[in-house]
């Protein structure tokens, strides 16, 4: 790899500077929202910022917000002078990438791809991913030098779940879920269900019961000891909205985990990050932030599960860098106080 400039480093608002790091494919929203976050954490240094399309350019010409934030530059070039590397690529092209470029084995990969979600396309080289979703996975990630980020339907819909994996054979029951999510989980090339004379006002059914995160929840679900065979039913939704995930489950004849809310509350104790809510929620609580709101309710024998988050936060760079500070031993929480909309 050849070594970016100097002058287009960034130094945190502390003046330490601490992580450093390098992103691939920033100019995607993931990209953007992962830039937003770092810029303004007060352990880490932006070495470079990479995009083929928009190299040579202010960050700012894409991600217009950042006008007045950062004089960063988009580069073509690569640096192994960092410490952790994220890939911000669509599916299939962080494999490729770390095919044709050489990434030193001290380097740290937080992946957000889906290329390495799954046990078996784990392993790249010597290197191992480690299933980035911490509150199911914390121990592992510490540890991790490799990490393959959730997906934003995978992460809703697990953190919906996992609490019940303390009871045995839940899936004697029917398990039935429903998600909706904004327009920017497509990703920013426009297509004809991303353009917005198609998206206002409208609503539509996608991949029904064929949706990709399935896979790397049922591994999640299978593998915890007191749970069978994981066989959720999911029925994802394009909404008239930008941005956000809201998640419904459905457990037939659940009337057996009547204290299923206090388990909910015991299992996310310590994690900064779920809360578990006495009222109705909604996508505003969430919707800039990395928090997971949930609430549960019932209906004659059967157990409803709400969960929402913000797909680019939460669902991808939010746990990104949360996945960064535990790996680097870092507070949870380091810039990711975020505020979420409210209205």
């Amino acid at each position: 790899m050849i070594s970016i400039a100097e002058n287009n480093v960034i130094n945190s608002p502390s003046g330490v500077s601490g992580i450093k790091v390098g992103i691939i494919g920033g100019a995607g929203y993931t990209g953007g929202e992962l830039i937003r976050i770092l810029i303004n954490h007060p352990n880490v240094t932006i070495v470079f910022v990479n995009s083929k399309s928009s190299a040579g350019k202010p960050l700012h010409t894409v991600h217009h917000d950042l006008l007045g934030e950062t004089e960063l530059m988009f580069s073509a070039e690569l640096s192994n002078d960092i410490d952790v590397l994220f890939l911000c690529v669509g599916h299939g092209d962080a494999r490729k990438f770390l095919e044709n470029n050489e990434v030193a084995d001290q380097v740290k990969i937080i992946d957000l791809s889906q290329d390495f979600r799954l046990k078996e396309n784990a392993t790249f080289g010597n290197r191992q991913f480690i299933y980035g979703l911490v509150e199911f996975n914390r121990k592992n990630i510490i540890e991790a030098k490799n990490i393959a980020n959730p997906g934003c339907f995978a992460t809703a819909i697990q953190l919906g779940l996992l609490p019940l994996t303390n009871f045995t054979g839940l899936y004697k029951n029917e398990c039935f879920t429903t998600g909706i999510t904004g327009s920017t989980g497509a990703g920013q090339s426009l297509t004809s269900t991303s353009h917005f004379s198609w998206r206002a006002n409208n609503v539509q059914a996608y991949k029904v019961l064929g949706h990709q995160h399935i896979f790397e929840i049922h591994e999640t679900l299978n593998s915890c000891s007191n749970w069978g065979n994981a066989n959720i039913k999911f029925i994802p939704y394009r909404g008239d909205f930008t941005r956000g995930i809201y998640i419904t489950t459905t457990i037939h004849n659940g009337g057996e985990f009547d204290n299923s809310i206090e388990e909910y509350k015991n299992y996310y104790k310590d994690c900064p990050f779920v809360t578990i809510s006495d009222t109705p929620i909604d996508l505003k609580q969430v919707v800039n932030t990395n928090k997971c709101l949930i609430y549960i309710e019932f209906s004659e024998n059967d157990l409803i599960i709400h969960s929402v988050i913000d797909n680019l936060l939460k669902g991808a760079s939010g746990q990104a860098v949360q996945n960064m500070n535990l790996m680097f031993g870092l507070k949870e929480t380091s810039g990711l106080k975020l505020k979420a909309t409210g209205f």
